[in-house]
């Protein structure tokens, strides 16, 4: 959404309904974006805010773009247009939400998985509108390095007898990753190494120590809260990429534990990475098994397929090229011809 106001505020006045700035300045930092002309006003989707109130403001905008969250929002704009960036299964829409369907003019979403979704539960044939993503790989030499990135969050969390909290599950997978690498070190894999470059909030930080000491013993890495240009040093210096969202999960009930789409995918390839990703969710649509990567549905199939790559430096050097060339459609010029496409309607 900061990517869209970024580029519409270069030639139109821009509101972001957000309160906390430092919110909005993390995200540009992240993905280098220039937020100085967007304005930053009010939040009236708050759940505090008057309705009667919001239907007012909402009068004054010639267009207003809001990601959903699983909801339709009721307001008064001239144009309208909700954006989806994960599924929301099982919604059933009741005649207040058709008739505040009645006020969207298009639905968009940030690919062909969360749109599948999407189309069913709202009966729409909404947009796919893929992210902007630009590669700013660094010319430095490869090295032996299986690498994945993500954000570290357990699915719940409870508190034990003793009082303490206690994780259950990691949404991301990495856990599995952890244990699929062990299992590779100790069946004679040498020479390469494990980094797992996660950002951890303050909340889930007890918890994430706890995680860590999976790996004690093994050459596995842990990059906590880097910085862009920082996660662009590892990116370049990584052979393989891993990614396993969604694994062991049901995901016809819960697509939302799938990757929506894979950005990070996208950067590590950019970067020469070569993708062994799960292949569920958004992985399907970058990688294409064989081909630029390779996709996986089991643990065992997630390491031979890597042990393919570490085996024979011809084969990965090969789909590293095909993997850095088959990501150039993902920037910034086809995302902002699908915004213009929009916002023209």
């Amino acid at each position: 959404m900061v990517s869209i106001a970024e580029y519409l505020s270069r030639s139109h006045e821009v509101d972001f309904f957000w309160e906390d700035r430092d919110d909005i300045k993390k995200i540009s930092e992240r993905f280098s974006l220039d937020i100085s002309k967007i304005n930053l006003v009010e939040n009236i989707f708050s759940p505090n805010y008057p309705f009667l109130k919001r239907l007012k403001k909402s009068l004054n905008y010639d267009a207003i773009i809001i990601l959903s969250d699983g909801s339709l929002p009721m307001i008064l704009s001239k144009k309208l247009f909700v954006h989806f960036q994960q599924p929301f299964p099982n919604i059933r829409p009741n005649i207040k939400t058709s008739l505040k369907k009645l006020r969207v003019n298009i639905f968009f979403c940030n690919s062909k998985f969360t749109k599948d979704f999407i189309d069913k539960e709202f009966s729409v044939n909404s947009r796919v509108i893929y992210p902007a993503i630009e590669i700013k790989a660094k010319d430095i030499k490869k090295e032996n390095v299986i690498l994945h990135v993500g954000r570290f969050r357990v699915k719940d969390v409870t508190t034990n007898v003793s009082g303490t909290n206690k994780a259950i599950g990691d949404y991301k997978k990495q856990g599995i990753m952890i244990k699929a690498f062990k299992e590779m070190i100790k069946n004679g894999l040498m020479n390469w190494k494990l980094i797992l470059a996660v950002s951890v909030n303050e909340a889930e930080k007890d918890i994430f120590q706890e995680f860590k000491k999976q790996a004690m013993g093994f050459p596995i890495e842990f990059l906590v809260n880097k910085k862009n240009d920082e996660l662009w040093e590892i990116y370049s210096k990584a052979k393989i990429y891993w990614h396993a969202s969604g694994f062991g999960e049901d995901l016809e009930k819960h697509p939302e534990f799938a990757e929506h789409f894979g950005i990070s995918t996208v950067e590590a390839m950019g970067a020469g990475a070569v993708p062994v990703v799960i292949n569920a969710g958004g992985q399907k649509e970058i990688v294409e098994d064989g081909e630029n990567g390779f996709l996986w549905e089991s643990l065992e199939e997630l390491k031979e397929k890597t042990l393919k790559l570490t085996n024979n430096e011809a084969l990965l050097l090969k789909l590293s090229k095909f993997a850095a060339d088959s990501v150039k459609k993902f920037n910034k010029e086809n995302f902002y011809k699908g915004i213009d496409s929009l916002i023209s309607k």
